[in-house]
């Protein structure tokens, strides 16, 4: 448990306003009042829907013996008042002093993007490792922090948790955090005061328009990230990857005062591949950067995942390492959980679970398994439930153009009518009458697995390493991988 002298951390932050003792310990900062533990500072942010302030008498109730507040409120005699106008402003610099400065002590890269987040960034974490620089990793899957890992709760945590995160990976002897950060972190002020070091940004699909309204305002949320970026700050000199091909390469630039490294397979990127060879065991191509061509040899599939690789090593590169020595170390790479997993099984099949929910990582999913297919191509996928309800026409377009039998079942339905999901879905589909609709998504799994021979690919989208499905009433548990595995054991097959 840490603990630092309130006055302390009030002088370096140039609080002047304080009514109480300034000379207590603090043992914690907590936003929450359900979490807070004796001796914690409370922070009463506003959120969306709650201000905080509400929840100041549970949270002393539970031992908080100072609060974060706008307003100084007479009737606390018994707990430290910290008087700011903006308390959701000071809670990062707070957080960033509490726990020691920790993002300043790591290399810090942060992964923006709609899709190609979570592999880029376990290959980035794979080579920093592999060349000796002890990555810690904050994902969509887990966290890692030393050899300990943790299950994610979000893509990107709260401003909180992300500085404890930072200084538990400084404590484990890292030397460097790769993470994954989200636009809706971004636009919520999550990663506000952390110093990254380098940004990556990968592409820009239509996503998350139920939260972000339009395209320009989520581009606007994954900008952020590039502002952010500040050569003159303590570490120094920065730098943002971008891929070139994804077209957004003039925003970025606008809106980053850091060094530009591009990447993608147009040769006028600085750092390009060709020459390649994309087959159901993986890629081979040639890598150039600065005059210098070296040949990638990776197990990972499709054009797509090419891309992933080509950013890890542009962050590799920023990192001051050399294009040959990333790219040995890249050779040792397998595969990313719920990432065009391939699923083992003794029928010889070839069956693939990918977390592709939106449009375009749809459309590269399926257009890697169609380059590589030797028979039939069959793909099971839904839709989420209360959420962006535009792309579901598109992924059934690209579902019935790419895939050879498409079957529509349930994703995540949350509140809403799984059939009304599936209808919307359909609407995309020029011949609705020959896609198969099979709601419950365990049968739809084996419906497609049993309609398959050692020739055909299974792709089962959409939920990827998700071990639970959403309904409205309840979360129940579901693993595409193990529903895939025994449907292989038990199916009836054509």
């Amino acid at each position: 448990m840490e603990r630092i002298k309130l006055k302390n951390l009030l002088k370096r932050l140039k609080i002047k306003t304080c009514k109480g003792v300034k000379e207590i310990e603090i043992t914690g900062i907590c936003a929450n009042s359900k979490l807070v533990a004796p001796g914690n500072l409370f922070i009463a942010k506003k959120g969306l829907s709650h201000d905080g302030t509400e929840f100041i008498p549970e949270a002393i109730n539970a031992g908080a013996t100072a609060v974060l507040t706008d307003l100084y409120n007479p009737f606390l005699s018994d707990v430290v008042q910290i008087i700011h106008p903006d308390v959701n402003a000071i809670e990062a610099l707070l957080a960033k002093e509490y726990y020691h400065l920790a993002d300043e002590k790591l290399f810090l890269v942060g992964i923006t993007g709609t899709n190609g987040k979570t592999t880029t960034a376990c290959l980035v974490k794979h080579i920093l490792d592999k060349l000796g620089s002890l990555c810690g990793l904050i994902g969509s899957i887990e966290w890692i922090i030393g050899k300990h890992h943790f299950p994610a709760t979000h893509t990107t945590p709260d401003v909180l948790t992300n500085f404890k995160l930072f200084n538990d990976m400084t404590l484990a002897k890292c030397k460097s955090c790769v993470m994954e950060v989200s636009s809706h972190a971004l636009d919520q002020g999550r990663v506000k005061e952390v110093e990254f070091d380098v940004a990556v940004f990968t592409n820009l699909d239509q996503d998350h328009l139920d939260y972000h309204i339009s395209i320009q305002n989520y581009l606007q949320a994954k900008l952020k990230l590039f502002s952010q970026l500040n050569p003159l700050a303590h570490k120094g000199p920065k730098t943002a990857v971008i891929n070139l091909d994804s077209g957004y390469v003039e925003e970025i630039m606008k809106n980053t005062k850091a060094h530009l490294l591009t990447y993608g397979m147009d040769s006028r990127a600085d750092l390009y591949a060709n020459q390649m060879n994309l087959t159901p065991e993986g890629i081979e191509c040639f890598v150039h950067y600065q005059g210098e061509k070296t040949k990638l040899v990776s197990h990972l599939i499709g054009k797509h995942n090419l891309y992933n690789l080509l950013a890890a090593v542009g962050v590799g590169l920023s990192h001051g390492y050399c294009l040959k020595k990333i790219i040995y170390a890249l050779k040792s790479f397998n595969q990313v959980p719920g990432r065009l997993e391939k699923v083992d099984n003794s029928k010889g099949l070839h069956i693939f679970v990918d977390y592709a929910h939106t449009e375009n990582a749809l459309e590269c999913v399926l257009s890697a398994l169609k380059e590589i297919k030797q028979g039939k191509l069959i793909v099971v996928f839904g839709c989420g439930g209360n959420r962006d309800r535009q792309k579901r026409a598109k992924m059934g377009s690209i579902a019935e153009k790419l895939a050879d039998v498409v079957i529509v079942t349930t994703d995540n339905p949350r509140q809403e009518d799984p059939q009304e999901i599936v209808n919307d879905i359909l609407k995309g589909c020029k011949n609705p009458k020959t896609v198969l609709t099979i709601l419950n998504r365990k049968e739809a799994i084996f419906s497609a697995i049993e309609r398959g021979t050692s020739k055909d690919i299974v792709l089962i989208a959409g939920k990827g390493h998700e071990t639970y499905q959403v309904f409205s009433q309840q979360s129940v548990v579901f693993d595409d991988r193990l529903i895939a595995k025994l449907a292989c054991e038990t199916a009836v097959f054509n």
